[in-house]
């Protein structure tokens, strides 16, 4: 039984029956959601928690965790959980902060996976991106390299899609944006993509991803490399308003 589904639905008065009519599904299904715990589709799952008020991950956390490559999860566990992220990206947006067009057209360009993994992989995606979203979201620091914009992931649309978005994202004051310049030339972040959390009481982590699996890192002196590393970095970009600029001049380049 999915008990938190359950009080979900009572406190804002919805039934199987009316729940299901609204998602467009059949009210068994909907049922079953609650009295045998099962799980509904990726589409349905996000209109289901837009009509009860509440993240995916609440409703079925261990969607987050069961679906992706096994290697993943448990960083998708320590993502949830941070009070802060610190990202690197130096070739693509940051994945909390991707649209759908963009994920989607990365997933097929970048491995060779069938479409329902370009699927699962997307929703994935979409899904972490909740944590941005929620009562209490970290704050999420983002630095990536100019390049980011300028690269035609998907196509024009797509691209200018992804660029609006960054600049509403920035909005938030949680969220801080960085970009590297062209200018720079070398600086350490060439080296490849990274991201720190802080775990509530001050735990610190890292994940680094390349082509076969990502790793969380834990031991302290590898931490303290990458800190020292993300501390350079950091150092090179632009602050955040001269970035949003930046993100708003390059968007009318993509029309």
């Amino acid at each position: 039984m999915n008990d938190v589904l359950r009080v979900a639905m009572v406190q804002v008065g919805e039934t199987a029956d009316s729940l299901a009519a609204k998602v467009g599904v059949d009210p068994k299904s909907a049922a079953r959601w609650v009295s045998r715990g099962s799980v509904p589709h990726p589409g349905t799952r996000a209109a289901v928690a837009q009509i009860l008020g509440r993240e995916v991950g609440e409703l079925w956390p261990e969607t987050l965790m069961r679906r992706g490559p096994i290697w993943f999860r448990p960083w998708v566990e320590n993502e949830r959980e941070a009070t802060s992220l610190r990202s690197f990206e130096m070739n693509i947006v940051p994945g909390l902060l991707q649209t759908r067009a963009y994920a989607t057209a990365l997933f097929r360009g970048g491995a060779l996976l069938t479409d329902d993994e370009v699927e699962e992989r997307v929703e994935l995606r979409l899904e972490r991106q909740a944590l941005l979203a929620g009562e209490n979201p970290p704050m999420f620091t983002a630095v990536f390299d100019e390049s980011v914009l300028r690269r035609p992931v998907g196509g024009r649309a797509v691209m200018r899609e992804q660029l609006l978005h960054l600049l509403a994202m920035a909005e938030s004051p949680r969220v801080r944006l960085h970009v590297v310049p062209w200018a720079v030339g070398a600086y350490p972040g060439l080296a490849g993509p990274l991201v720190l959390a802080t775990l509530p009481g001050g735990q610190g982590l890292s994940y680094l991803d390349d082509h076969l699996e990502g790793q969380v890192i834990e031991k302290a002196g590898d931490l303290e490399t990458l800190q020292r590393i993300w501390e350079s970095v950091r150092s090179e970009a632009l602050p955040h308003q001269q970035t949003v600029e930046l993100i708003r001049e390059v968007a009318e380049t993509w029309i």
